[in-house]
Formats: structure tokens, sequence, C-alpha cells
């Protein structure tokens, strides 16, 4: 395999219903291990918090995440934002449709000044997405 850049979001203890909600938007196959799967705390509340999550989708969509241990600092979001883009409309809108069900609208999915379908919203689980439906006209 070679070099691959893909999120890996932190949360402090809902990675678990988080990697599940993005199962359901992108699909594919969802991978979780827990911090007592591999003996990473003593603290017996975090035991079955996510050590670390995977999901991988058909079509090549890798997304990662782990819940942050209550030693470290957490801090949401870090300003970063996640992109998806293509021209497959109805496979772009249906992800839409899903990330801003129950989150924020910050702008809405319409026709942007450069010609593309652009929205951007923040899941319920308060992350940051950007959809870039491009257009041939």
């Amino acid at each position: 395999m070679g070099t691959r850049l893909n999120p890996y979001l932190s949360f402090r203890d809902t990675a678990r219903q988080a990697m599940e909600f993005y199962q359901s938007v992108f699909g594919g196959e969802l991978r979780m291990n827990t911090f007592a799967e591999f003996q990473a705390s003593d603290d017996p509340a975090e035991q079955d918090k996510i050590m670390h999550s995977m999901l991988e989708t058909e079509s090549g969509l890798v997304l990662m995440a782990a819940d942050t241990p209550n030693s470290m600092e957490y801090v949401q979001g870090h300003s970063i934002s996640i992109s998806l883009s293509g021209d497959d409309e109805a496979e772009l809108r249906a992800y839409w449709d899903k990330l801003s069900a129950g989150g924020t609208v910050t702008m809405e999915l319409e026709k942007a000044p450069w010609g593309d379908v652009f929205g951007m919203c923040v899941d319920r689980f308060g992350v940051a997405w950007m959809v870039d439906i491009v257009t041939s006209d």
C-alpha cells in the first residue's frame, strides 16, 4: 500500500456512536477496539471507550476515530473540516442529507459562485463537513 492521508477524529467518549453514525452515512466495514482490549487504561470508566476505530468503504473512503482518555486534554474540532467532493450528485446529496440531519447547516447546499453545488454543515457530533458537487455547466 502506498501512502494515504485520512482524517482521524478525536472524541471525549462518543467515538463508538459517531463511527456507527458515519457507517450509516457511508456504508463500509467498521472495526473498533476498546481500551480494555489493549490493556491501555487502568481506569475502569475507560475500559469500554474506543481506543481505535477505522471505517473503510468500498469506494476507498477511510475515516478513523478514538475517544480521548480522561487524563488527556480534549479540544473539539481543532478548526478542521472534512471535504467530500466529486461529480456523483446523487451519492454526495445522500451523504449531505445524512450528515446534516440533526446537525447545523452553516451554508446551504446550493449553486456556488464557481459553478459547483456546495454546502457546509456541522454534524451532530460536532464535526465540520464541506460537500462540493462538481457540475459540468
